[in-house]
């Protein structure tokens, strides 16, 4: 996902990082947000549902954006 959010800042030099790591022998994929998701009990399911997080922030935002409109 390279879009960027009404939240991000000026745009800058993005630097691509690992997002899935493994933790005792479980794996978690880290968030722009900051947080670690997980556990999930393999690398697969784990980067499956970084897709699925993404489209539900997605739709998170949408529905903010709209109620907001609706508001003023």
């Amino acid at each position: 996902m390279f879009g960027k959010r009404s939240i991000d800042p000026a745009p800058r030099s993005h630097y691509r990082s690992e997002r899935v790591s493994a933790i005792n022998g479980q794996y978690f994929f880290s968030t722009r947000e900051g947080t670690l998701e997980g556990p999930y009990f393999t690398r697969v399911d784990a980067e499956r549902n970084i897709d699925q997080y993404i489209r539900r922030m997605q739709q998170a935002s949408a529905l903010t954006a709209r109620s907001s409109s609706l508001s003023h």
